[in-house]
């Protein structure tokens, strides 16, 4: 088995392209992933920003939810950015009529905490995880962790506000690395599907 990982961006909507660009810099083979064929094809997936109600209702539409929750459940390594974290989580403070979420992470999340689109910031951020300088977090409508439960590891935090959580194979973040040119989170991303895989094998 190489050691190269296939990881897949669910390309439902959202910054994907940005996405398949990281990962192909973290030394990872990556395709995009609209249908439940193309989800058993990768080692790991990440759901990328956008709008999360929208993400819901196509990966519904596209028949990829319930097949993604059965992965995620079975310990698919899955990377949420933005709207990704908000899919991640298990409950949703204030969900709009509809949305449903893939679940994987004991959290409570906030859509749109940080505030709207022309309130976007970027800010250094220190992420447990991964060495050298802070990240550098690009924030767009970005949520944030009201609250996680014993299983989640929170990374990361702004201004008393949990931003990046891990639980288990489950790695999600409020803002967007895939949009800096810095590829560390991402690599830390393909290294947890390189470890799954070596369980796994």
């Amino acid at each position: 088995m190489t050691d190269t990982p296939v990881i897949g961006v669910l390309a439902l909507q959202g910054d994907v392209r940005e996405h398949l660009v990281a990962l192909a810099a973290a030394d990872a083979v990556a395709r995009p992933v609209r249908r439940p064929e193309e989800l058993d094809e990768v080692d790991g997936l990440v759901i990328p920003g956008g709008e999360s109600t929208t993400i819901s209702k196509l990966a519904v539409l596209f028949g990829v939810m319930e097949p993604l929750r059965a992965r995620v459940r079975d310990g698919l390594p899955v990377y949420g950015t933005c709207a990704g974290m908000i899919m991640l989580a298990d409950k949703i403070l204030d969900p709009r009529s509809g949305q449903e979420t893939v679940g994987g992470i004991d959290m409570i999340v906030r859509r749109n905490a940080f505030g709207r689109q022309n309130e976007s910031f970027e800010a250094a951020v220190d992420l447990a995880g991964v060495p050298g300088e802070p990240v550098e977090g690009v924030f767009i409508r970005a949520p944030w962790v009201e609250s996680v439960g014993a299983a989640a590891e929170v990374l990361a935090e702004h201004e008393g506000h949990i931003v990046a959580v891990r639980q288990g194979n489950a790695l999600a973040t409020s803002f967007h690395p895939e949009l800096t040119g810095d590829h560390r989170v991402h690599r830390l991303f393909a290294d947890m599907v390189r470890a799954n895989r070596e369980t796994e094998s």
